[in-house]
């Protein structure tokens, strides 16, 4: 079947439509009506060539919709189930799966090379073979993924909300709920807030953090983390210092997470010396594969037992934490409506990533057309 698509076909360019032509699903996948996708910032990075991918690939990772044909031995899901799609497929059976760190199973490894199981390319086109993105490719009308991306919700649940719970939402509120581990009256620095810092603030509001404190140089930015649950906002780390050694009677946050549109050394080294004694830094943030963007004291790191973690998916095991974040979210417990600023047809996907770039928005959702 034909799919109008949006495909990055060499790093550097503009982002180009193109139709498509998707392969029937084989074994343990299924054919995907994609009704929304998010606009997030890692897809900026593989058209930027931060993150260096086979190309040409379709774009988006965030994705939602309905299933339209499985494939033989699907068990997770059948047609007509409404799914978010978990940009980390969870095969369920690998050694980190198994000792639920899913965010890191062993299928996610080829998430920038494109290709389903078995190096197995269902889109083709003009270009010969394309990739997907995340093995998802949410940028285009239909798509054919595995099984093990997919997670079945209600059918209540309004695809253009639940769209972002496939990647910045748990993102975000697991590097606060998981990562970062926030208690009851902790002091939580959130350095950038977009689509995945705005959802750090909610996770560390929800598990009742007592000072959160939102870095962003963007006023409006500012603005809806006051909104959505932080209790301070600057517009750098170097601003909000006098505050925050104020406010913790110089003991500092306790946690510190980062969540920039490109990390840096220097944001880095913002965050390490905003935490305390046993404080933690959580690193969201990416660069190019091989920037160093850490360097640090060690003697520092070492005589206030200080840390830093990665933190991929927030930490958060997608077939659990997708469900449980869309009930908090049916409880009014997070919000998904007020950070949507937004939203875009497939064509206007250039202007959704420049608005993005500007700042314009916390969130951008394409909205996808069946006519």
């Amino acid at each position: 079947m034909k799919t109008q698509a949006a495909v990055v076909i060499e790093a550097g360019k503009p982002i180009e439509i193109e139709e498509l032509t998707l392969d029937k699903p084989r074994e343990g996948e299924v054919l995907i009506q994609y009704t929304h996708a998010g606009l997030c910032h890692s897809d900026v990075h593989v058209a930027h060539g931060d993150l260096e991918a086979r190309l040409p690939m379709v774009l988006g990772h965030e994705g939602a919709g309905i299933i339209q044909e499985v494939g033989p031995g699907v068990t997770r899901v059948k047609v007509g189930d409404h799914v978010v799609c978990s940009f980390i497929p969870n095969c369920g059976s690998c050694r980190y799966c198994a000792n639920g760190q899913q965010s890191i199973c062993d299928m996610g490894a080829t998430i920038l090379e494109g290709y389903l199981p078995g190096e197995r390319f269902p889109i083709t086109g003009p270009r010969g073979e394309y990739g997907a993105m995340c093995m998802l490719g949410t940028f285009s009308q239909y798509g054919v993924i595995h099984q093990n991306s997919c997670v079945k919700v209600d059918d209540d649940l309004p695809l253009e909300k639940a769209v972002l719970v496939g990647c910045g939402v748990p993102t975000g509120w697991g590097a606060a709920v998981n990562t970062a581990n926030v208690k009851a009256g902790e002091t939580v620095l959130v350095v950038g807030v977009g689509g995945i810092g705005i959802n750090a603030v909610q996770g560390a509001r929800l598990a009742g953090a007592k000072n959160i404190i939102a870095i962003d140089p963007l006023e409006n930015k500012r603005e809806k983390a006051m909104e959505l649950g932080a209790t301070h906002s600057f517009a750098s780390t170097d601003e909000a210092m006098e505050a925050l050694t104020d406010m913790t009677r110089g003991q500092m946050a306790d946690s510190a997470i980062l969540t920039p549109g490109l990390m840096t050394s220097e944001i880095v080294a913002g965050g390490f010396n905003a935490v305390g004694k046993g404080g933690v830094v959580v690193l969201t943030g990416l660069n190019k594969l091989e920037e160093q963007t850490i360097e640090l004291p060690g003697s520092i790191m070492t005589l206030f037992r200080k840390s830093l973690k990665g933190s991929l998916f927030g930490d958060c095991n997608p077939t659990t934490d997708i469900p449980r974040i869309l009930g908090l979210y049916q409880s009014g417990d997070i919000k998904l409506d007020e950070i949507i600023t937004r939203t875009y047809t497939l064509d206007q996907v250039n202007e959704g990533y420049d608005d993005l770039l500007a700042g314009k928005n916390v969130r951008g959702v394409v909205v996808h057309s069946h006519d």
